[in-house]
């Protein structure tokens, strides 16, 4: 009895030290994306190379995890609700992985944009702005993943709504900058592509915070409303 008390207990400091790992990864990738936005606003070409050069260290981080969440498979063979941490794990990570390719996209786009020597800078304002909610629900995902709050998740998951209807009211704002002036082109597909990242951003929160709803409550909620999630989210 006192060998498997050990063994239990030896299983969930790795589960514990796997859980602290996402949260560094996400960190990481926080200040990933806030750096590229600065950048973008500012024009500091060192918060454009570190987003940039981060990118790796995101990358090294998901097969870190990886592979530790494989050993603990291969070791333990976990069932329940310990699987569904490791599996859940395992699909964060890799949304992570790809918010940060997003954030070097937004770096690299910031990149061409200070270089260039055109003044005109449209939609910069509506871009910071839809910015931090993608940032806020990067950070409330990880929060939500971290205290296992369902309600908190399915918040996040609203709220991709409006950041898809703030790119679309981008994207028609630079349509329109592009047809009255040709010179704004250039600009105004860069900028375009930023706000597409930021985008692809909130829609990667929004698939962490459904697989916190999954490890909680055991239930598959990918491919439901946002009514749906809230009220699973909402049952004991």
């Amino acid at each position: 009895m006192g060998n498997h008390e050990h063994i239990s207990k030896q299983f969930d400091v790795e589960l514990e030290s796997v859980r602290s790992l996402v949260l560094k990864m996400g960190g990481l990738v926080e200040a990933q994306i806030s750096r590229g936005l600065e950048g973008l606003q500012t024009c500091d070409l060192d918060a454009i190379e570190k987003t940039i050069n981060d990118d790796h260290r995101v990358n090294g981080m998901e097969v870190e995890i990886d592979e530790l969440c494989t050993q603990i498979i291969a070791r333990r063979q976990p069932t329940a609700s310990d699987l569904r941490l490791l599996m859940t794990v395992i699909k964060t990570i890799t949304d992570l992985e790809r918010i940060g390719d997003e954030a070097e996209k937004i770096a690299r786009m910031a990149k061409l944009i200070c270089a260039s020597d055109r003044i005109s800078h449209p939609r910069f304002t509506e871009i910071r702005r839809v910015g931090e909610i993608a940032l806020g629900m990067l950070r409330d995902s990880l929060d939500a993943f971290a205290r296992l709050d369902t309600t908190a998740a399915a918040k996040v998951v609203r709220q991709d709504q409006v950041v898809d209807e703030q790119f679309q009211s981008i994207l028609r704002q630079l349509i329109t900058f592009m047809m009255e002036d040709p010179r704004t082109i250039s600009t105004s597909l860069e900028i375009l592509f930023v706000a597409k990242a930021i985008e692809r951003i909130g829609d990667h929160a929004k698939n962490m915070c459904e697989y916190v709803v999954y490890l909680v409550k055991g239930k598959d909620v990918r491919h439901v409303t946002v009514e749906e999630i809230e009220k699973e989210s909402r049952e004991d």
